[in-house]
């Protein structure tokens, strides 16, 4: 359903205001068009509905002038529910408002009267009600936030006339416990199903009443009745996987893990089980190889039954499988004061025994242009503005201890496209490289350019919670998705002679850096997605790790605690690789810094912020 009419700046005032001018004229179609722009932003406005009823009678029921195709606008689908309504065909309007439903939640769509009458259920067949009830749930999350649930207390208003007039009709009653379970009405919704278990005993009704029970605190009770749904229905595997998570929710992670065993071994390959057995084998004992499996069970089926969110739900807020880790270093919790003090770091020094990392240093100073940076005590081996290996590429110029770009801005179509992408946080690697795509057609010079040359974050709610808690997490998301682009570079290249590998690997050995963080996530991120690239991967965050942990022996190394969180994150690494990565992130490792995360209240409200 498209969002919008001709003019989406017009007010539903306005919009009736020009319906009522056509409908005035004659002009049935354009007042038609007007009157579901005005429906679709404010549906229960009851002057919008007068004027619909005017035009119905204008136009002998109206049904005409809101056809339904695969392109509908949402106005128009409501308009023509009402009017379906008022022709005698109810049941037909209240599928409609349901598909409304489906397309936006958040609006009231069955808030009218003819909805919500005690009257309207008696000319129902049960069975039907209880389907649009079932697709309303569809469509809604479990349970719906607190905000969200006012515009869809009309459809529990029709389940409740319905159940009172049908109180013995087992599906209604599952249905409509369904909906109640949604919208918080718990109780409710236990004794629902339970009158409907008991009406017409049967394994969705089990299944409803399960639900429920899980929902008010009743996990026994829960149990047992999916239990019997199972004996009812032995070969709905789904209901296997709701068993098995409910268990591991309660600590009962073995049982929980025989249950998706019991259901793998009717099915190997069914996709709730196989969702549901990684999880919990990772959950288990957190071997990093049950998510790749997962992520390439996901890639290997792309028709799974309905979308799952168990990878997602091991990846949230891990460093690096779901969100940037913090930059380290004492320059940038300096800036991090100073956009805390709000005081433009004036008369504030910060003294470092090295040179910084160059992204480090120019966020430090366009953040905190008074915040004096000093480098003191003797130069310390290897030089950190030195690359780690002979580049083809290099980044940045310096003059003693202070870094410029040394590479041309980026196009105004890269800084435009960086910025609909670019987020701290993601679900998993594979949906950062999914969500990536729409930087491949960017040139390697602007992506490389976006690297040196972050634009400003943007004038919305992310970017306001960062330019308040720590600008340098969009810097580091920029250079994070920029990498992520050239992962998307010709694509076409057989990987080993490919120039997406050897710009990253450029990336890599180059000046130690934010970017060289972006630049391994990014090869981590292709061993995620391409199996046949892995050992080759994993070979190179070896090398890499093991370097930092060599110049972390000699001086301190601000990236080096992030290095060895990508490691972990990558799979097939070797078991010293891991071991070796252990030991950086250890409490004796005084050259690297402890990691923590200083910002995870901003995760919290990112997470927020990209909601609305």
């Amino acid at each position: 359903m498209p969002e919008g009419t001709d003019d989406p700046a017009l007010s539903a005032t306005e919009e009736l205001a020009l319906a009522r001018l056509a409908l005035d004229e004659g002009d049935l179609h354009h007042a038609a068009g007007h009157l579901a722009g005005a429906l679709a932003r404010a549906p229960t406005l009851p002057e919008v509905h007068e004027t619909l009823a005017r035009l119905a009678a204008a136009s002998r029921g109206g049904l005409d002038l809101f056809p339904i195709n695969h392109h509908t606008f949402v106005g128009a689908v409501v308009a023509r529910a009402h009017l379906l309504a008022t022709a005698g065909r109810p049941a037909e309007g209240l599928e409609l408002l349901a598909a409304a439903t489906a397309y936006s939640p958040g609006t009231q769509w069955a808030g009218v009267p003819w909805v919500t009458a005690p009257e309207l259920v008696e000319r129902l067949d049960p069975d039907h009600i209880a389907r649009v009830l079932m697709q309303v749930c569809a469509a809604l999350s479990d349970p719906v936030p607190r905000v969200g649930r006012s515009a869809l207390t009309p459809y529990l208003t029709l389940a409740r006339n319905a159940v009172t007039v049908h109180p013995e009709h087992g599906l209604l009653l599952g249905a409509a416990s369904a909906l109640a379970r949604r919208l918080g009405e718990v109780a409710l919704a236990v004794r629902w199903a339970t009158r409907g278990v008991r009406a017409q005993p049967s394994k969705m009704g089990e299944v409803w009443l399960g639900y429920a029970y899980r929902s008010a605190g009743r996990t026994r009770e829960g149990l047992a009745a999916l239990g019997r749904a199972v004996e009812l229905d032995p070969d709905d595997l789904a209901i296997y996987a709701d068993i098995a998570g409910t268990l591991a929710d309660i600590g009962r992670l073995d049982e929980a893990l025989e249950w998706t065993e019991r259901a793998l071994a009717r099915d190997p390959s069914f996709d709730c089980a196989v969702h549901t057995a990684h999880r919990l084998r990772h959950l288990r004992d957190g071997d990093l190889a049950h998510l790749v499996a997962l992520a390439d069970f996901v890639r290997d089926h792309p028709d799974d039954s309905h979308e799952h969110g168990d990878l997602a739900q091991c990846c949230r807020a891990r460093p690096w499988l779901g969100q940037l880790t913090p930059a380290g270093g004492p320059l940038v919790d300096a800036m991090r004061q100073a956009v805390a003090d709000d005081d433009n770091g004036l008369g504030s020094a910060v003294r470092l025994p090295a040179a910084a990392p160059p992204s480090a240093v120019r966020t430090a100073t366009s953040t905190a242009p008074g915040l004096r940076i000093e480098v003191v005590g003797g130069a310390l081996e290897p030089d950190p503005r030195e690359p780690r290996r002979a580049s083809v590429q290099r980044l940045w110029r310096y003059a003693d201890d202070l870094p410029t770009p040394a590479l041309p801005a980026p196009s105004a179509t890269a800084v435009e496209r960086i910025g609909q992408v670019a987020h701290p946080a993601w679900p998993h690697p594979p949906a950062a490289y999914d969500a990536a795509v729409g930087l491949a057609g960017l040139d390697v010079t602007d992506l490389l350019g976006l690297l040196v040359h972050p634009p400003a974050a943007p004038a919305n709610a992310v970017g306001r919670l960062l330019a308040a808690h720590d600008p340098s997490v969009w810097v580091r998301g920029v250079q994070v998705w920029a990498c992520l682009g050239l992962l998307h570079h010709r694509t076409d290249e057989p990987w080993e002679g490919s120039t997406r590998r050897r710009v990253l690997l450029d990336l890599i050995w180059g000046v130690e850096d934010w970017v060289t963080e972006a630049a391994l996530f990014a090869l981590v991120t292709a061993a995620w997605v391409d199996p046949s690239v892995r050992s080759d991967v994993a070979r190179v965050v070896a090398e890499r790790l093991a370097d930092a942990a060599a110049v972390a022996r000699t001086r301190p190394v601000p990236i080096a605690a992030s290095l060895a969180h990508l490691a972990l994150a990558a799979p097939d690494l070797d078991p010293a690789t891991a071991a070796l990565a252990g030991e950086l992130l250890g409490p004796l490792s005084p050259q690297v810094p402890r990691p923590r995360n200083p910002l995870r209240r901003l995760w919290q409200l990112l997470r927020g912020a990209r909601t609305r």
